[in-house]
């Protein structure tokens, strides 16, 4: 299939590009071959080897990866640029626009949204970044039920919200907030939890914008570990009693980050810190495939033994990469 895009005779920018354009040739990655080699061997597994705990293989999966598979590559299909100046031409594969899957494509993703948010829907007052996260008592929960991620959403906002008010003293007016739900670690592991980019202050109805003195990450977290916790229990996903011991935990498993306030006229770093947001779960130089088939994940140092990288059998490796593919029609990324 071809198109034909046509550019301005005067458009220098296109002529220029036209001679240093790269194909990415994905098929080329390690992290393509695993999928390519190893896939169809985890789904024949997968009922007897992940089902137990994690759960039935999501539609969703396949069809991602199958997308995954068909990118960046010439046989699936491409678009024909050409500019009218300079006659100059080249072709340029069709992406699979996934998510969470796709390093390339997420990569785009990420940097759409960073400009998008900077440009379209940030406000032009100071903002802060808030991560929230939960212990792992409640994470499978989450993996089997995904619906309840919005659930998750849900109680990081309104925490936040509340504690903005509280430090402002008012409840007529409200922050403006972004929120990303991840569910990855850095040890490849399943770990929902959330980002927020939030206007370090509040906004009247008027425009008037309310700065909020800083915050403090102890009383967020309690916030939100009482709200999510209240709200699982009203959704039937919580018994009483595993409430009450939860609540009973001197280390609760929760914690709150609060960064720094950027200002206003920070654009790059709120840029950046919206791309961070909706980062990949993972980029192609962390994946290393051994001789012995396993595979290396370059990982943050751990304080305690000091090694930097883990390691997954292939199919323990797809499977923790796939996890991480959202359902069909969920939003990953909320406005408040």
């Amino acid at each position: 299939m071809l198109r034909v895009l046509r550019a301005s005779p005067d458009h220098d920018r296109v002529c220029e590009a036209a001679s240093r354009y790269r194909p990415r040739r994905p098929e080329r990655t390690s992290f393509y071959r695993l999928l390519q080699d190893h896939f169809e061997d985890y789904t024949r597994v997968h009922s007897e080897r992940f089902a137990p705990r994690h759960g039935r293989l999501r539609g969703v999966v396949r069809r991602v990866v199958e997308q995954f598979l068909d990118c960046g590559r010439y046989e699936s299909g491409f678009a024909r640029l050409r500019c009218t100046g300079c006659k100059a031409e080249h072709l340029i594969a069709f992406s699979c626009q996934t998510r969470n899957l796709c390093p390339s494509c997420q990569a785009k993703r990420a940097a759409l949204f960073g400009e998008h948010f900077v440009e379209v829907v940030r406000r032009p007052v100071p903002h802060r970044h808030v991560v929230l996260t939960i212990p792992k008592a409640l994470r499978r929960l989450f993996e089997r039920d995904r619906r309840l991620l919005a659930l998750l959403s849900r109680s990081a906002w309104h925490a936040v919200r509340a504690c903005l008010q509280h430090a402002v003293g008012t409840r007529s007016a409200l922050p403006g907030s972004v929120a990303s739900i991840q569910t990855f670690g850095s040890f490849g592991n399943w770990n929902p939890h959330m980002h927020l980019l939030v206007t370090d202050g509040l906004l009247e109805r008027g425009g008037r914008f309310l700065p909020a003195p800083p915050l403090d990450d102890a009383r967020i977290e309690d916030a939100f570990r009482t709200r999510l916790l209240l709200a699982l229990r009203r959704a039937e996903r919580l018994s009483l009693a595993f409430l009450e011991t939860l609540l009973s935990w001197q280390h609760s498993g929760f914690s709150a980050y609060v960064g720094a306030a950027v200002e206003a006229n920070e654009a790059r770093t709120t840029e950046r810190l919206a791309r961070y947001l909706t980062r990949a779960p993972v980029a192609l130089g962390k994946v290393h495939p051994q001789a012995d088939g396993r595979i290396k994940l370059l990982t943050p140092q751990d304080p305690s033994s000091g090694r930097d990288h883990k390691h997954f059998d292939a199919l323990d490796w797809i499977h923790a990469i796939t996890t991480q593919i959202p359902d069909a029609r969920q939003h990953m990324v909320r406005y408040y």
